[in-house]
């Protein structure tokens, strides 16, 4: 019997909970080769598309030195038409480390699941609530190439 592939909601909860767990390799590990995250909302001097799983690793490295996230509300995953595509309601709180203010995000994203692995994220979050808690605009710009970077 062939091995079972994973839902768009198995990898929803898995992605949430390699993020709360710190694993950003792991967590980069659910793209698929090709896979892609799209930031509708960046604001200028952040990427708007991060592409491919090695991408996105790069991408993801430095996040928890910039946002410890301590927990995650349960997800909300409203399944659609499109089998392969979910849309996810959750929030985060945590702490900015740089500043050492309260980091508690809202997200709704947009979720392609082919194959078990994410073929594209399209992450709507406030780059407005992400300043105030990450210093202001110079803190998410400085938040933004550094998980570029990595």
């Amino acid at each position: 019997m062939p091995e079972s592939v994973r839902t768009p909601s198995d990898v929803v909860h898995e992605a949430l909970r390699l993020l709360l767990a710190k694993d950003m390799a792991g967590f980069a590990g659910l793209w698929a080769e090709q896979g892609s995250i799209e930031f509708p909302f960046a604001p200028p001097g952040y990427p708007t598309e991060v592409i491919g799983r090695a991408a996105v690793a790069d991408y993801m490295r430095g996040y928890p030195e910039m946002a410890d996230i301590q927990a995650i509300d349960p997800p909300t995953v409203h399944v659609t038409a499109d089998p392969d595509i979910v849309v996810v309601e959750f929030s985060v709180d945590g702490v900015a480390v740089r500043t050492g203010r309260p980091y508690r995000m809202r997200y709704i994203a947009v979720i392609t699941v082919r194959d078990g692995e994410i073929a594209h994220y399209r992450d709507y979050w406030s780059p407005l609530a992400a300043a105030e808690a990450l210093g202001g605009a110079d803190g998410l710009a400085d938040f933004g190439s550094s998980v570029v970077r990595g």
